[in-house]
């Protein structure tokens, strides 16, 4: 704050004595808005949700789980790792895996147009097929697929509150692009550390981030504001200290445009 813009002391003091002294709390002052302003942390408007398909026996895929881990660091994304089952014959079982996240893939792959699957393979805000380990490629695609079509368009809120999670989604504002979707609750596991004995990746220690336990639909949106309240004991599983809720278009077995997310961590 300038000293000009400061109140002058009364001439009731030396002028010597009231200037160190008007100075020293101008500096306080100034201290104090700066304190006030570092603590305020900002609050990041979720501008994608990045979806890693990835696997415990892919020797292509730890680069993939490590730029995955740094996404999970942007506030303004929602990484999800989704390991997948179809490798497990190659010598290595992947201890995360869920088969309901190779019949997710291949929804996406039905929905793209594209031959197959393969990982690690990164879909972005539900439209955009990229490598899983090119993060470039990653923040390329969250920038070119934000709001066309209503992508990450609707306000969407998850809070934990006891044994309970409530999640709230906005209305379409109006939107006529934008009419309805499905909601879905993940629980996750922020940090996953793995040591894999055989297979392509025999004797690596991987991290995995925002590791996806357990799925749940929430229910249907229809354009207007709703909101529900899940039992935490539905998606719970052990190392589960997280949550994501996402709101798409299409369904299960035709997933759309992601529309809105949220996250929350449970401590």
């Amino acid at each position: 704050m300038p000293e000009s813009d400061l109140p002058q002391p009364k001439p009731t003091m030396p002028g010597a004595v009231a200037s160190r002294l008007w100075r020293a709390v101008g500096t306080s002052v100034f201290g104090l808005c700066a304190i006030v302003a570092v603590a305020m942390p900002a609050v990041a408007e979720p501008r994608a949700v990045v979806e890693l398909f990835t696997s415990q026996g892919c020797s292509a895929c730890p680069p993939a789980d490590r730029v995955l881990g740094e996404l999970a660091a942007d506030p303004s994304i929602i990484a999800l790792s989704l390991p997948i089952d179809y490798w497990d014959y190659l010598g290595w079982k992947d201890t995360l895996a869920d088969a309901r996240f190779s019949a997710r893939q291949k929804a996406y792959s039905r929905v793209h147009g594209h031959r197959g699957v393969y990982t690690p393979q990164a879909i972005v805000n539900g439209t955009a097929n990229v490598l899983g380990s090119d993060r470039a490629a990653i923040e390329n695609a969250a920038a070119r697929t934000r709001g066309a079509g209503g992508v990450m368009s609707v306000p969407v809120t998850v809070t934990k509150s006891g044994r309970q999670i409530k999640v709230s989604v906005d209305d379409a504002e109006g939107r006529s692009d934008i009419k309805s979707g499905e909601v879905w609750i993940c629980a996750v596991s922020q940090q996953v550390p793995i040591t894999i004995s055989r297979g392509e990746n025999r004797g690596k220690q991987v991290t995995y981030h925002n590791v996806v336990r357990n799925v749940l639909k929430v229910g249907d949106w229809n354009g207007k504001a709703t909101s529900w309240n899940v039992p935490l004991e539905n998606i719970a599983r052990d190392g589960v200290d997280a949550a994501a809720v996402y709101l798409q278009d299409g369904t299960r077995d035709k997933p759309g445009a992601m529309l809105g997310a949220a996250f929350t961590a449970f401590n």
